[in-house]
């Protein structure tokens, strides 16, 4: 009946109300207003104020559409700022494909790597469904989860990894959310639905949510930690290696000075955070949850026949196969997914076209927003708004340049990508050397501080690494409530103390 009337409506309503309606769907009246008060004003602010302030107002709107990405997903509002900025000519498509073209093994790692760890989920969370009823020590747990984020982002790569954890805490949430919904049920299950939880289960559930947050966060800090100290942690990295002929060991021996210093101390700050339960960290995992665990994981054993064995057989086969081919860097890193989808769906039986089709589901809405993200950096590129800051800091000399770098490849790969600040920051230092304006060992020291200045301080906001804008926009981040703004809270712990550490070891180790 009330679908009857709701469809009347539909029918009744006038074209302007119907625009109105459609436009952002369901996002709150307040955030449509505010979007459509954004598209006005850049126009009438690149006619009286010009481009350079245009493109700095741009950027803060595109934050604001990642800030709100649980009453919106971006890519819609975002979008929309991203055509505008070519249609005004703050940018234009040349620009955005040179972005996209530079960052295609970022996008061919979405598209591939993403979706062959969708089929390697079953078997992640059987493994780590045992590992978690076995550790009761949330503190133990959450110094596992840091630090093998750190060691797998080290030789593998932090977006790899973040999409592990990701998938192994949808599957943990999924089963007591699923148990807690199971009296309810009188409809189709569906995660997302907290109408169909029993009263009796809402305060486990919410402290659940809590502890999956805290070990999300751990994880994720732990890869930008791990990334930092390699030639092949993070894609600037690789780009920082590559323009001073650095090979692996030699990257890691240059970095160490100040990398080496922000990994200990950083996973002292996980220990210490959780052994103080500060600043919402410290959430437990409830006993009801990990009995429905623990019962879980009997079940599945019990019900295990030949063929689930062998399936668990395959996608640890897979696993240890996927990070010896990113350890020894046979390939790019999406060329080796899609291996592990073709290994993983032929050898495990899963031919059908919907089926495989699930797994693409979770990457490629991020994907689009990334490279939204890369229209967003053309226009930093084109209007060169990041120029006063390179030159100031260029013109300094000594440690308090070293300094300098370091925190301003901080604070710009925190509002910016880290991949084009470092590679902004490497051109002009190299340019600099090459005129014989500085040292070949102040040249080196730069470069660490590059490497450290855009990789540590960004942890500070999700927009700051890529793999923490790919998990505030996952499935998984609504879930268990981490909003953008609980991402910048849970993070600053971690932002202001290894980003001081990295000060300090810059300034007198470096």
């Amino acid at each position: 009946m009330d679908a009857q009337v709701g469809i009347g409506k539909a029918k009744q309503m006038g074209f302007g109300h119907a625009f109105k309606a459609n436009f952002l769907g369901n996002a709150p009246e307040w955030y449509k207003a505010t979007i459509l008060v954004f598209l006005v004003l850049n126009p009438i602010l690149m006619l009286t104020v010009g481009k350079y302030v245009t493109g700095w107002v741009l950027i803060v709107e595109f934050i604001f559409t990642l800030a709100m990405a649980l009453k919106c997903y971006p890519l819609p509002a975002g979008g929309l700022l991203a055509i505008e900025a070519v249609v005004i000519g703050l940018t234009n498509p040349y620009t955005i494909y040179h972005e996209v073209e530079t960052n295609l093994p970022v996008i061919l790692l979405l598209m591939f790597m993403v979706a062959g760890i969708y089929f390697m989920k079953e078997g992640l969370v059987y493994l780590f469904s045992k590992v978690l009823t076995k550790i009761r020590s949330k503190i133990m747990l959450a110094f596992l989860f840091c630090i093998m984020g750190a060691f797998l982002s080290a030789f593998l790569d932090a977006l790899t990894v973040t999409a592990v954890i990701i998938a192994v805490a949808f599957g943990f949430y999924n089963i007591f959310h699923k148990f807690a919904s199971s009296h309810k049920i009188l409809e189709k299950y569906d995660v997302n639905h907290d109408h169909i939880v029993d009263d009796t289960f809402r305060e486990d559930l919410d402290q659940y949510r809590g502890f999956l947050r805290n070990l999300m966060m751990h994880g994720a800090v732990g890869t930008a930690l791990g990334g930092a100290t390699t030639l092949v942690g993070e894609p600037q990295n690789l780009l920082i290696g590559t323009i001073m002929e650095w090979h692996f060991a030699e990257f890691f021996f240059n970095s160490a000075p100040v990398s080496i210093p922000v990994l200990i101390v950083g996973l002292l700050t996980c220990i210490t955070l959780e052994a103080t339960k500060f600043w919402g960290y410290g959430y437990q995992l409830p006993d009801t949850v990990r009995k429905v665990m623990e019962d879980d994981v009997k079940a599945k054993d019990a019900k295990m026949d030949t063929r689930a064995r062998v399936r668990l057989i395959i996608m640890a086969l897979c696993g240890v196969l996927l990070i010896i081919a990113l350890g020894l860097h046979l390939a790019e890193v999406g060329i080796i997914g899609l291996m592990i989808i073709i290994l993983l769906t032929a050898f495990n039986g899963v031919i059908e076209e919907g089926k495989i089709g699930h797994a693409f589901e979770e990457a490629l809405p991020f994907t689009a927003l990334l490279v939204v993200f890369f229209a967003i950096v053309a226009v930093i590129h084109d209007q060169h708004l990041f120029a006063p800051i390179i030159q100031w800091v260029l013109n300094m000399e000594g440690q308090m340049q070293l300094v300098a770098f370091f925190a301003a490849n901080g604070v710009l790969s925190a509002i910016s990508d880290n991949v084009f600040v470092a590679t902004v920051y490497m051109t002009e230092t190299q340019k600099a050397f090459q005129a014989g304006g500085i040292s070949l060992e102040q040249y080196e020291k730069m470069a660490v501080s590059i490497n450290m200045g855009t990789n540590i301080p960004s942890v500070a906001t999700p927009n700051g690494q890529a793999a923490f804008l790919f998990l505030l926009t996952s499935a998984l981040a609504p879930l268990i409530r981490l909003s953008y703004l609980e991402m910048v809270k849970l993070a600053l712990p971690y932002a202001i103390i290894m980003s001081a550490t990295g000060l300090l070891a810059t300034m007198y180790l470096l």
